[in-house]
């Protein structure tokens, strides 16, 4: 069985000091109806710098999942070393471990029904995903493209303007969990400081920096969401009057 197949891992057992190893996981976009297809977001967040990349696909297939991990995998500031999943199917199959195999990418997973196995990822699902897309049902192409130009500013903003902290040590002493954590850096900051970022890589991402426009980036996210809500706006209303001829028929 595949599933046995590839190694477990839990959050407490990221020990690598050196970023391109991922947590991977789905959001999905059904809007508290789960029938038919309806988009979803991959998030893959780098455990060492909290580095965040994202891709809306229109379903969960899991061509459409390796497709976009892809994508990533070429325009990530740094090698892509190892990737961390659930269990689902979509994550879970031959064609995705033999790419991650044909890559030299490592592959793991977390628990059946334990999704604090992926808690870095878990909680970027919340705080980029959900608080910028909401929880309404994305299930058309047009917004699936406008979530990938929403995508698009989203992590340049998450990864060079906010900051994220990292726990260095846990120990237990008596009845409670002693945390100590670093200094407070931006994704982009703590890939400026690995060695295992290419000095080439870091003049690139130091050029963007520059570039960037925090002001203008916000205008765009706003733009963006203006936009997806607007088309669900026009859905609701397209619906409310489909049911209103079904029920006058």
């Amino acid at each position: 069985m595949l599933k046995q197949q590839i190694a477990i891992r839990t959050w407490a057992e990221w020990d690598e000091n050196c970023p391109g190893f991922m947590e991977i996981d789905l959001v999905a976009h059904e809007g508290g109806n789960s029938r038919g297809d309806f988009a979803q977001t991959l998030n893959m967040v780098d455990v060492w710098s909290g580095w965040t990349e994202l891709v809306a696909i229109k379903n969960k297939a899991s061509k459409w999942v390796r497709e976009a991990i892809e994508k990533v995998k070429g325009r990530l500031p740094f090698d892509l070393r190892g990737i961390d999943s659930d269990t689902g199917a979509e994550f879970i199959n031959h064609p995705l471990r033999d790419w991650c195999e044909k890559h030299q990418i490592k592959f793991t997973r977390g628990r059946s029904s334990r999704s604090n196995d992926n808690c870095y990822v878990e909680q970027k699902n919340y705080s980029i995903v959900r608080q910028n897309v909401g929880y309404f049902r994305y299930d058309t192409d047009e917004e699936v493209y406008f979530l990938n130009q929403l995508y698009a500013y989203l992590r340049l903003y998450a990864n060079f303007f906010q900051p994220v902290m990292k726990m260095t040590e846990k120990k237990r002493i008596g009845s409670k969990v002693q945390k100590k954590h670093d200094d407070i850096k931006t994704p982009y900051q703590r890939l400026l400081e690995s060695s295992y970022v290419s000095e080439a890589q870091k003049e690139r991402l130091t050029r963007l920096y520059k570039a960037l426009d925090l002001f203008h980036l916000r205008q765009k996210i706003t733009a963006c969401q203006r936009k997806l809500f607007s088309l669900q706006k026009k859905k609701n209303v397209k619906n409310k009057n489909l049911e209103e001829t079904v029920w006058n028929f």
